[in-house]
């Protein structure tokens, strides 16, 4: 149920893709906004602003997105919406989006997904395969000691402690993940990542390089689209060498 592919992959797929994801947290900080524009009092801000710094968003364009949610600056209205479907070997896709136009975010996903051989699907026709989780994943260093991070993770709410390789990774209710991040991160824990995710409980995996390849295609596109905020499969191989 855990993830795959590399820190070394995620790192890369960060720096490739930076602006791409500047516009997407800016979206999310400012759709978090409307609920308050103070991090203390708005538990989803506070995700959206730490999603942001994670990936060096400065402190300027952070701000600048909480005005406009909370109308001190004029800025577009985003909603959200998720889609469902399928792609190429049968694979379980899951896309949430925020979007200003929802008829042309409801088009681009539904051409990405045809053109690499998958299909748009009715709401819930793969969501029952997923489970939310909080997901913190901090890098597999000489300077971590394994035990003494499972032993604090664990004991600040954390349901579960993956080793991997290159990393180690933390899951827990969706209700803790602020809980045991804050703790964490008071311990002097750095994060690769810390977000509230979909993890597959049922796995596929494209039989062919050709549906893997197309997958990674598939994949690549939808995360460049600036609607699209994450997206979700349930695809048991890294699909980072394809």
């Amino acid at each position: 149920m855990g993830r795959h592919g590399t820190i070394a992959g995620r790192k890369s797929a960060q720096d490739s893709k930076r602006a791409a994801l500047f516009t997407k947290y800016a979206r999310a900080v400012t759709v978090a906004a409307k609920g308050g524009g103070d991090p203390e009092y708005n538990i989803a801000l506070k995700h959206a602003i730490d999603k942001a710094k994670s990936i060096n968003m400065p402190n300027d364009n952070i701000s600048r997105a909480i005005k406009k949610g909370t109308g001190e600056l004029a800025g577009e209205s985003y909603e959200s919406g998720s889609f469902e479907g399928y792609g190429p070997g049968g694979v379980a896709i899951m896309v949430e989006v925020l979007t200003d136009n929802k008829n042309r975010t409801t088009s681009a996903v539904k051409h990405i997904l045809d053109r690499f051989g998958g299909n748009l699907g009715t709401p819930g026709c793969v969501s029952y395969m997923f489970s939310q989780k909080g997901v913190i994943v901090i890098e597999r260093t000489d300077e971590v000691e394994e035990e003494g991070l499972m032993e604090e993770a664990l004991d600040a709410g954390a349901e579960d402690f993956i080793v991997y390789e290159d990393s180690y990774e933390v899951l827990t209710s969706p209700e803790d993940f602020s809980q045991v991040a804050d703790l964490l991160q008071q311990k002097g824990y750095v994060f690769v990542e810390a977000d509230i995710d979909y993890l597959p409980g049922m796995e596929a995996c494209p039989e062919t390089p050709g549906d893997r390849k197309n997958l990674k295609r598939l994949i690549d596109e939808l995360e460049e689209n600036d609607d699209v905020q994450k997206v979700y499969h349930n695809c048991n191989i890294s699909l980072e060498e394809e």
